[in-house]
């Protein structure tokens, strides 16, 4: 780590390694420390590569923690390049550490008070901390419950249905408008002309809503491909094994962000599983897009041992069928073992919505349940329903407490094996 000798010590590496060694739950709070010296903040939040819906961590400020949701943090991830450090301020949260991973994992720390004055090369330590930090991670992600990936489906068919519904609406009532703005009856003409350019905009804007909703939850294949390579550096590097990428068509359809970040983590669990045996050198990974479906087709060199049923692929089955999709695989003795991975590129049909009845909460109660599971900040959530922050922490707590869990992660699975039943 590249410094002027006088802030990194033997202390330094001994929370490096405390902190690279820490459960999932301790690791914002490990990191938070071994970075204090180097970026003063209350409050950090990490978005791992692989956490559309699901592996968002955080500690310090409740505000900043709680005031920021996945789509958020994709948002800002998307602007951040890998490998590099920004300082912004963010409406709402002040002065901000943005900091991109090599693997694409976003690390966001409120600095208050931080002016111009920065220690040189305090920033590229941090970014050199946090590479190492993301690895282990995005390895605590790979090998979480895959239900943050139902979730992101859930959340996505509801996002989309909402918004096709806003859209078909509001065009159809312009369109009503502009019918009877060109009718030749009426007198007006400057009038008429002047109400039918304000309409005709209203028009083209409601149509393009849903391509810039696309853009902000969509990431083009061969980007997501290109990702998929950043991510396996790691293992080409240690594990002393080949990768061989085939490059999907650049005309290919954009993958839904929860189809991206999910086939990345189901790539590289399969590469692992074909590692296991010791005579695999090479793998072969190739992407292809038939407009339905991510197709995904991975072959190696070794003896050719698994099968679609086997134990070790049992990590690439459960999110795979997260996703709804399927796998299946085949060996030749001596030929090595192929395996064929197919993901739909569309939820299936939309969830049902929680009601009172359930866990006895109130109908308020429940929209605040359904719109936490659909991806939104407490602030977003207090927003839609025109209530305050801390309405919705109330009314948080009550849904907790109602349904016997302990936080917000607890009550999107529950909630999730409800709405799946």
């Amino acid at each position: 780590m590249p410094h002027d000798g006088t802030r990194c010590t033997d202390a330094t590496v001994r929370d490096l390694a405390d902190t690279v060694t820490a459960p999932g739950d301790a690791l914002p709070a490990r990191l938070s420390a071994l970075l204090e010296p180097f970026a003063a903040h209350d409050g950090l939040v990490m978005l791992v590569a692989d956490a559309t819906g699901g592996w968002l961590r955080g500690t310090g400020r409740a505000d900043f923690v709680d005031g920021h949701s996945v789509l958020d943090l994709d948002e800002l991830r998307r602007g951040v390049a890998p490998g590099t450090v920004k300082r912004a301020t963010l409406p709402g949260h002040g002065q901000v550490l943005q900091v991109s991973a090599n693997n694409g994992a976003l690390l966001l720390l409120s600095t208050p008070g931080v002016d111009a004055v920065v220690e040189a090369g305090d920033d590229g330590i941090v970014l050199h901390l946090w590479n190492i930090v993301a690895q282990r991670a995005q390895d605590l992600a790979d090998t979480a419950s895959p239900s943050y990936l139902q979730l992101a489906r859930v959340a996505s068919s509801d996002r989309f249905s909402a918004l096709a519904d806003l859209t078909g609406e509001y065009t159809t009532t312009l369109e009503a408008v502009l019918a009877v703005l060109r009718s030749k009856r009426l007198d007006d003409a400057a009038a008429r002309s002047h109400a039918m350019e304000v309409a005709a905009g209203g028009v083209v804007k409601l149509r393009t809503a849903t391509d810039r909703a696309r853009t902000f939850t969509e990431e083009p294949v061969t980007s997501a491909f290109a990702r998929l390579r950043d991510d396996l550096r790691p293992l080409v590097r240690y594990r002393g094994v080949d990768v061989d990428f085939v490059e999907p068509p650049r005309e290919g359809r954009p993958l839904p962000s929860e189809v991206a970040y999910g086939a990345r983590a189901v790539v590289r669990s399969a590469i692992l599983a074909l590692i296991e045996d010791e005579d695999v050198a090479r793998v072969r990974v190739q992407w292809d897009c038939d407009g339905t479906n991510l197709l995904i087709h991975m072959r190696d060199d070794g003896a050719g041992g698994l099968a679609t049923g086997s134990t070790e692929l049992d990590p690439v089955r459960t999110r795979i069928v997260a996703l709804g999709g399927s796998v299946s695989a085949s060996s030749t003795p001596g030929w090595g073992t192929e395996l064929s991975l197919t993901i739909p590129l569309d939820p299936a049909a939309t969830r049902r919505r929680a009601t009172p009845m359930e866990w006895g909460l109130s109908a308020r109660e429940a929209e605040v349940l359904d719109l936490l599971a659909s991806g939104l900040s407490n602030r977003g959530i207090a927003q839609s329903l025109s209530i305050s922050p801390n309405t919705v922490k109330f009314h948080l707590a009550s849904v907790f407490r109602k349904m016997g869990v302990s936080g917000r992660a607890a009550a999107l699975a529950a909630y999730l094996a409800v709405v799946k039943g």
